[in-house]
């Protein structure tokens, strides 16, 4: 006799929202037994809280909840103004069609992604938009093996993340709309007015036209500074109502985020994070000056024309905690200024002559001023060269 082993699953890289907070998901779904929306898992108020945070709070479960703990305080998940997160949860709650829009790297794409989990109960529920994107990504496609041997039929259908949304009452996620062809995009308009989609092929039958199960809606995101993207229609905008995302507005805030999303990315990498917090204030405050045009003394500082974003500050700072685990014997500080050369330049190569300018202003001046590190920094100028 055969015993087949149990299989194991495979590990992953990033596991989605709904699996990495299952346990803050199932807690709040026991804890606030408030109004839901039809087809909401959470009611609208445990949603903000999940994205939001409790504020350090332990939130209290009703007793005769077995198999969850009896307090539980909620981790923040989104950094931003929290009455932005309430006005993203009313719209969908209103069924309407949700759209953020901001400059690249501001957490657009994993508010929706937060949102969605949140809502739904699963994000995966997702269609990347690119140049290639074709109106079947939004409507249905086809096993064509099937349709050759059935002809047009249910069985052969191929609902796309769009239809699947709209036959179960979930959010369905659009990434980078705007990267989509405007005819494409416009597949959405009729979507969103009438919540049907028509199968023509399949005329004169029940499947013939699948109408939105309550709870259906869009979540769009769109980055504004990005090349190559296509202007959306103006039937399209109003389907939509519009939150804008803004970058980080508290630095310290900004440097809590990175250094745990960076903890996280080496530790994914097997490895223990071991950068000095001094370096990575100095990682937060040269992004920060070069995004805004502004140090944080006043001076003037003339802005690349990169982005600066909070994503990319992440990735330097996991790519310096990588260095430090991997390559030990030096100091990590040396190597942030080819870090940032790279995310600045790769764009603009005029950008390469504003980060010399970056440091021949605040960083030779914070130099003289008695700073160690940043006077170690300015001797490090010639590696930018």
């Amino acid at each position: 006799m055969t015993v087949t082993a149990p299989s194991v699953p495979a590990p992953r890289q990033v596991l989605p929202a709904e699996e990495r907070h299952a346990a803050e998901l199932d807690f709040l779904a026991a804890q606030d037994p408030g109004p839901r929306p039809p087809g909401w898992a959470l009611t609208p108020r445990a949603v903000v809280t999940f994205v939001c945070g409790s504020d350090g709070a332990e939130l209290a479960l009703p007793k005769g909840r077995a198999g969850l703990p009896s307090k539980l305080a909620i981790a923040p998940k989104f950094v931003g103004e929290r009455a932005l997160v309430e006005r993203c949860v009313v719209t969908l709650a209103g069924e309407r069609g949700l759209l953020l829009t901001g400059e690249p790297g501001t957490a657009k794409s994993m508010l929706s992604e937060l949102l969605a989990a949140a809502v739904s109960g699963t994000s995966a529920l997702t269609v990347q938009g690119t140049a290639g994107t074709t109106e079947d990504a939004f409507r249905y496609g086809w096993n064509y093996a099937l349709l050759l041997a059935q002809g047009p039929s249910s069985g052969a259908l191929v609902d796309s993340p769009v239809l699947s949304a709209m036959r179960t009452g979930r959010v369905v996620r659009v990434e980078e709309i705007t990267r989509c062809l405007p005819e494409v995009q416009d597949a959405l308009v009729s979507i969103l007015s009438d919540r049907r989609v028509s199968v023509p092929e399949l005329t004169a039958t029940e499947d013939a036209v699948v109408s939105a199960a309550p709870g259906f809606t869009v979540i769009a995101t769109a980055n504004l500074r990005d090349r190559g993207v296509s202007e959306m229609s103006a039937a399209l905008k109003r389907r939509f109502n519009f939150e804008t995302v803004a970058p980080i507005a508290d630095a310290d805030a900004e440097a809590t985020l990175i250094r745990r999303q960076a903890v996280a990315a080496v530790e994914r990498a097997g490895a223990a994070f071991g950068v000095d917090d001094a370096v990575l204030d100095a990682l937060v405050t040269v992004f920060r000056d070069l995004r805004s045009g502004r140090s944080a003394e006043g001076w003037d500082v003339e802005r690349p024309g990169t982005v600066m974003s909070t994503a990319e500050a992440v990735q330097v700072a996991a790519s310096l905690g990588v260095a430090a685990a991997y390559l030990p014997g030096g100091d990590v500080l040396d190597l942030l200024p080819g870090h940032l050369l790279g995310v600045v330049r790769k764009d603009d190569p005029a950008d390469h002559g504003r980060l010399l300018g970056y440091w021949d202003g605040p960083v030779r001046r914070r130099a003289e001023d008695g700073s160690a590190m940043w006077r170690r920094l300015w001797d490090l100028r010639g590696s930018l060269r």
